[in-house]
């Protein structure tokens, strides 16, 4: 247990060694998104908010879809439906946009590859950063939403990050190891895609995990983003503590993965320069 634990306290320290060319990437991938267009950074604003709006006009006013009581989060429960969604959306879209690109992690960055000297294994983690200031933004718009709408901001919301912090060591393991086998697998890609509409709805986004019957409930929870976008609406929305022994229990599993993806990742980073 101890060689174990070493090992994996090894492998994430050199990660911290190249912290300040990991935050210079991100801050390049983000700020290159948007180069060239009129509005900027803006649109880290304005896409979320568009994307609000939306959900709350066609699933309050169009559909006019109304939850059962025990999932109302506000008084008035017209803006219930598109908080849920919105919610796991933002999950769901963090874990989609990373590991969709990380097949392509390597074979998008092949003069990386030639450089002996470049940690290769922090692309991914740019990847991930990228895809973590954007979710930060939407809990931001999300917040200013509900202050809009006069619900009050929960003081559970403070565990948030302690939620988050074990889904994205869990996409970073699945990101390490899918960037690896997009070098030598180049049909991974399609793979993922359709894996990823698959946990688009068999994830509870478009509803809450308890509208489903028990049988199919335990089986729902299989899916590593059921459990998170769960939680975060419980403390966001709800008021409600995690579940700290089900979250221990994500955060093992977390740990386990990544570090898995992260020996593999570099166990076969020797052969990237030969197929490529």
């Amino acid at each position: 247990m101890h060689l174990f634990n070493t090992l994996i306290l090894n492998h994430f320290r050199s990660l911290w060694q190249h912290a300040p060319l990991i935050l210079q990437m991100i801050k390049r991938e983000v700020t290159s998104r948007y180069r060239g267009s009129v509005l900027g950074l803006l649109w880290t604003f304005i896409n979320p908010v568009l994307m609000l709006s939306i959900y709350t006009f066609v699933f309050s006013v169009v559909f006019k879809v109304r939850l059962d009581p025990q999932h109302h989060v506000i008084d008035d429960d017209k803006f219930a439906f598109a908080l849920l969604l919105f919610i796991g959306l933002i999950l769901y879209n963090l874990f989609s946009e990373c590991v969709s690109r990380a097949p392509g992690l390597i074979l998008a960055n092949v003069n990386y590859v030639k450089k002996v000297i470049f940690p290769l294994e922090i692309l991914p983690l740019v990847s991930l950063g990228s895809a973590l200031f954007h979710a930060g933004i939407s809990f931001l718009i999300l917040l200013a939403f509900l202050l809009v709408i006069h619900h009050p901001i929960q003081w559970t919301l403070i565990w948030l990050p302690i939620i988050l912090l074990p889904f994205a060591l869990l996409t970073m393991g699945f990101s390490w190891l899918l960037a690896s086998i997009g070098v030598f697998v180049r049909d991974i890609s399609q793979f993922i895609g359709l894996i990823l509409t698959m946990l688009l709805f068999m994830s509870p986004i478009f509803y809450p995990a308890s509208a489903l019957p028990e049988s199919i409930r335990d089986y729902l929870f299989l899916n590593p983003l059921t459990f998170i976008i769960e939680q975060a609406r419980a403390v966001i929305l709800y008021g409600q503590l995690p579940e700290w022994r089900n979250l221990a229990l994500y955060y093992l599993l977390a740990i386990f993965v990544a570090w898995a993806g992260l020996i593999w990742f570099n166990k076969t980073r020797k052969g990237f320069a030969d197929v490529l």
